[in-house]
């Protein structure tokens, strides 16, 4: 069965060395020094190891069951779940007027990547909570938020988002559910929505749906859309809970991977439902929790990721498998260690450098998001806007490779079920999937959010690099990162100005790259990340302070990923500017 120990050193030295986020003078920061951080992560880290982690494979194993109606979590999830509650950790960034902690964003999501990689499947039940929360939070009027934030914080009740129908995905636009109004305010819902994790289950006494549905004179399209309340159980005045609502689980899909969460088909048959936010204005509320959801499914593409390494390190040390080329390194055994062969270490390095660029990355888009909120910077949210696609997109496709990776390392054993290795890959799968599949997200990058504001937020990110590579420029500890960051920085460049000058013309030209250019970016954001952390690291060793042999690994694995994928970008660059025409040139039905 596999293990899982959280990486809290690494987490430390991106929060306080990397970052300094205590010294970052955003609001809240201040009380995130060593100690703090070291006492939230240790405890946080426990809960992890050992409550979550040995259910993931339980989860797996036996998975959801439909019986009358009610959903049955697998065995021991309703211990862990109370746990949690008691914990507090459901609410740790949550309105303090609320039942919330108030904590930073920041702290929420390196407390929430060791949940994620302990047990992605079980995490899916608070983390849709936490995105009902923040859209109630945002768009709800004073009575909606008395009656639903505390219990959503506390999760004594949990939140759903239902977007999907069985005809439509991202076309929100041929959405059939209805909403009809009635005269005491309240809407009638009718309609099915799919794919609705956690939609419905035994760990909480009620559960919270946020339904987007058509009201009438909304018009067609996305514009009529608006965004309602639909509780499973209706609330009392007193906050007592009232009669079922007609709302059902009509089945519970049958899933490659996250078996342990209930993933489930909604049926609406005139449920009672309350207008959130502006009348067919739903979308805008909605994506209140897609950002948020998006950015936390990047963190669990590269937390599925992150747990599969440490798992296929420990194999790679202990599986005796042939002798090493340059000589016997366990000369007493019958053979050495995997991990003295130069291919197993190419691959546990792709793993290692991914995984640690990711969480900074990961943690500095949490930053930006602190920053946005808590100072109401305009600049932090922009940019946050713009990595939104990129997070999501590029941390879950190169989380899905990775995990692969991983089992790899594993031979045949990783193709056997008791290993666990298979189901890290099943799992992390989904995150390319769900909260917008990885094209849309690069459709969105490339038509949306370059030309945000006038193309100021990647202009923007542009200077944030070149003010970087100009101030280390004659720094020797970043020889081997600043070049490499320019190069790829100019190749990310390069693309956007094709874009410009080739996509008004033909804007196959620009989608035809997009996907490529989602990735280009990525790669330059972990080359930024990774020349901050050797930096830091330079910086700590000079200085003679604390492991040394941690420091130097860390600067050698940032080398390793700028020499070996940063030059990613120009292959990047080449398939975007060859343009839509190879991509374009069969007919429908040639394929």
């Amino acid at each position: 069965m596999p293990t899982y120990t959280p990486p809290t050193r690494d987490m430390q030295f991106l929060l306080h060395e990397v970052m300094k986020a205590s010294e970052t003078g955003v609001p809240g920061y201040e009380e995130m020094d060593r100690d703090f951080t070291a006492a939230v992560l240790e405890e946080a880290g426990k809960v992890s190891s050992e409550v979550l982690a040995p259910l993931n494979v339980v989860g797996d194993t036996q998975g959801c069951r439909l019986e009358n109606g009610v959903v049955r979590t697998p065995e021991g999830f309703d211990r862990a779940f109370a746990a949690m509650k008691e914990g507090g950790w459901t609410a740790l960034d949550c309105d303090p007027e609320y039942g919330g902690q108030g904590l930073p964003y920041l702290l929420n999501s390196a407390v929430g990547e060791m949940f994620v990689s302990a047990n992605m499947a079980f995490n899916m039940y608070q983390g849709l909570t936490h995105g009902a929360y923040s859209a109630i939070h945002a768009h709800g009027t004073a009575e909606q938020k008395a009656t639903y934030l505390p219990k959503l914080v506390s999760c004594d009740w949990t939140g759903t988002m239902n977007l999907t129908e069985p005809h439509c995905g991202t076309d929100l636009g041929l959405m059939r559910t209805r909403a009809e109004p009635q005269e005491d305010g309240s809407y009638l819902i009718t309609g099915q929505k799919i794919f609705i994790s956690a939609g419905e289950h035994d760990l909480a006494e009620n559960i919270i749906h946020l339904v987007l549905a058509k009201a009438p004179g909304g018009g067609a399209g996305t514009k009529g859309i608006s965004l309602f309340i639909v509780p499973k159980f209706l609330v009392n005045p007193d906050g007592s809970l009232g009669d079922r609502n007609a709302v059902t689980c009509g089945k519970i899909e049958e899933k490659m991977g996250i078996h342990g969460n209930s993933t489930c088909v909604m049926n609406y048959d005139g449920a009672k439902g309350w207008l959130l936010g502006d009348l067919h204005k739903g979308m805008r509320a909605m994506f209140t929790m897609m950002n948020e959801a998006r950015l936390g499914v990047g963190l669990q593409g590269y937390a599925q990721a992150a747990v599969a390494y440490e798992n296929a390190v420990a194999y790679a040390k202990d599986r005796l498998q042939g002798r090493a080329v340059t000589g016997a390194e366990n000369p007493d055994g019958p053979a050495d260690p995997l991990i003295v062969h130069p291919d197993i270490r190419r691959n546990l390095m792709d793993q290692k450098s991914f995984v640690e660029g990711a969480r900074a990355l990961t943690f500095w888009g949490a930053h930006l998001i602190d920053r946005s909120h808590r100072m109401d910077d305009a600049e932090a949210e922009g940019l946050v806007s713009l990595l939104t696609p990129v997070l999501k997109g590029f941390l879950t496709d190169k989380g899905f490779e990775m995990a692969v990776a991983a089992q790899q390392v594993y031979g045949g054993h990783g193709y056997i079920e008791e290993w666990g290795m298979s189901q890290f890959a099943r799992d992390a799968r989904i995150a390319m999937i769900y909260e917008g599949a990885n094209g849309i997200q690069a459709l969105d990058l490339v038509g949306r959010k370059l030309a945000q504001d006038g193309g100021k937020h990647v202009m923007g990110f542009f200077d944030l690099v070149k003010g970087f590579a100009r101030e280390n420029a004659d720094n020797p500890a970043l020889e081997g990162f600043i070049e490499p960051l320019k190069k790829g920085s100019k190749d990310l460049q390069a693309a956007a100005m094709y874009f410009m000058q080739n996509g008004m013309k033909n804007p196959n030209h620009a989608l035809a790259g997009s996907y490529d250019f989602m990735h280009l970016f990525g790669h330059v954001c972990l080359g930024l990340m990774w020349a901050r952390m050797a930096k830091a690291a330079q910086e700590a060793l000079d200085a003679g302070q604390g492991d040394a042999d941690f420091y130097k690994a860390k600067i050698a694995t940032g080398r390793y990923y700028m020499a070996r994928h940063m030059p990613a970008t120009g292959a990047h660059l080449a398939r975007i500017e060859s343009g839509a025409d190879t991509v374009m040139a069969l007919a429908a039905n040639d394929f």
